[in-house]
């Protein structure tokens, strides 16, 4: 999974390379799946905050999939434990579970109220989605207009890099 702010190379908005293929459902969901298990063995809930029930569904899908020391416990909002859930899949703010974390996919919106009441927000995109990437720097700006500190990551030849903070 391939995030980025920078502006596209080539002249009219046009990529003038080619872009790496997307990375497949179950790369999100292994990203999504490691971050998640990080915040919870320190502790933490979290809340996969997303904009469509398909989306969330196919995401717990493929946590499922995975191997059995790769498994992390988790349900899909709207049931009758989401309140012991470690991590709670939900559409829109759910925050059923007392998350110490949010984790927004799909493009879900994140405030900067929502920041405030954290301990940690990750907004994940695929920057070749030029939906998402155009949402994510709109969040970026209106987070950074509210004074909110964050960081900008980019993941490059399979590593994290800090590209940018406010």
């Amino acid at each position: 999974l391939r995030t980025r702010f920078q502006k596209p190379h080539g002249v009219g908005g046009r990529r003038l390379c080619k872009p790496a293929p997307r990375a497949p459902a179950t790369a999100r969901a292994g990203l999504a799946l490691g971050l998640a298990r990080r915040r919870v063995e320190v502790g933490w809930r979290v809340e996969v905050r997303g904009t469509n029930e398909i989306g969330l569904k196919a995401l717990a899908k493929a946590l499922w999939l995975g191997t059995e020391d790769q498994f992390l416990p988790h349900g899909m909002a709207g049931g009758d434990h989401d309140a012991s859930q470690r991590v709670l899949l939900g559409v829109g703010s759910v925050n059923a579970n007392g998350p110490s974390c949010v984790m927004a996919v799909h493009s879900a919106e994140v405030t900067a109220a929502d920041v405030a009441g954290m301990e940690r927000v990750c907004i994940l995109f695929d920057g070749y989605n030029d939906d998402e990437l155009a949402n994510a720097r709109s969040q970026w700006s209106a987070l950074k207009a509210a004074g909110v500190k964050a960081q900008y990551w980019a993941e490059e030849d399979g590593r994290w890099t800090k590209k940018a903070e406010t």
